[in-house]
């Protein structure tokens, strides 16, 4: 990873009349301009993210999407769709005077690059995405119904344990009850919270990594990610189809792409961006020895490789 330096700039940009998001610019101010997109939706970025580029060449723009982060406010659902945070990749763009950039994005970070793409082919120079995340039921159900849970059922357990026996075949609406109909200050809203984030911890990381998981034992740190997701699965992305990101994808066949993708990422399995790169038959997918999490050392590697390539570093 590339040092971490302080912000250039940042400050909050009303995106609506409800929401402001924080934003940060780092790196060279007259180098390539690059946008990092944050998974969840809801996780919020941090310090670490700005090293996945040469702060001598890239411009690096970081954002907290709606309701997360460092963004206002906290942990809110309201007006808070796919296609709001489409509108708002652009409103931050037109602010910094950007002309195109390069779209990097992880796990839910990769729907919204490819949303965003999709919507706005013309803006977008390179695509840089990983552990790739479709948005589809299937996906969705295998996080948190059916799936990840056969392979860490030590703490399995501890996820159901907010949600009554007679809901447990549906928990993904059973916790949009105490997560998103309750009120958020109320004990099982936040208890559910814990849960929902701290599982969540459990698979993105290849080897357990004990401190993202107690990142989340405060349940209001827990809120915005288990809130914001939920909400987000729930509405199955505001997608209108299963494959709707797959769908006329050829308006971005000209946009140089690099998939990065672990083997045994636990949280969006493989299948996903093997698709997307049939579908997008000029992308180049790199296969790492890895599970999710974008700091892993072989996701590190590969990342910062396709960055500098785009940079002209390689």
């Amino acid at each position: 990873m590339y040092p971490i330096s302080a912000p250039l700039r940042s400050g909050l940009l009303q995106v609506s009349p409800i929401h402001q998001i924080y934003w940060e610019e780092c790196g060279h101010p007259a180098g390539k301009p690059v946008i990092f997109l944050h998974g969840g939706p809801g996780a919020g970025a941090s310090a670490a993210c700005r090293g996945f580029f040469n702060p001598q060449h890239y411009r690096i723009i970081i954002i907290d999407q709606r309701g997360c982060g460092r963004s206002l406010p906290y942990a809110c659902i309201e007006d808070n769709t796919t296609w709001d945070l489409v509108a708002d990749l652009e409103k931050v763009r037109c602010f910094l005077e950007i002309e195109q950039w390069q779209v990097f994005g992880g796990s839910w970070g990769s729907t919204l690059a490819l949303a965003y793409a999709k919507t706005h082919p013309q803006r977008v120079t390179e695509l840089v995405l990983r552990g790739i995340f479709l948005c589809r039921p299937h996906e969705m159900a295998w996080i948190n119904q059916q799936g990840a849970n056969a392979f860490f059922p030590e703490y399995w357990p501890d996820y159901l344990a907010p949600i009554a026996p007679a809901k447990q075949h549906d928990l993904i609406g059973a916790y949009h009850e105490l997560l998103c109909q309750s009120e958020t200050d109320s004990a099982s809203c936040l208890n559910a919270a814990r849960a929902w984030a701290q599982w969540e911890s459990h698979i993105v990381h290849l080897n357990h990594d004990q401190q993202a998981v107690d990142d989340y034992a405060d349940p209001q740190q827990a809120l915005a990610i288990a809130r914001i997701e939920n909400h987000y699965f729930v509405h199955q992305g505001w997608l209108t189809e299963e494959r709707a990101l797959l769908n006329q994808i050829e308006c971005i066949h000209h946009i140089p792409t690099v998939i990065v993708q672990g083997r045994y990422d636990m949280c969006t399995p493989i299948q996903s961006a093997w698709q997307l790169h049939q579908a997008l038959p000029q992308s180049k997918l790199i296969i790492t020895l890895a599970g999710h999490s974008g700091f892993e050392p072989a996701n590190q590697t590969a990342l910062i490789a396709a960055t500098d390539a785009f940079a002209g570093l390689k």
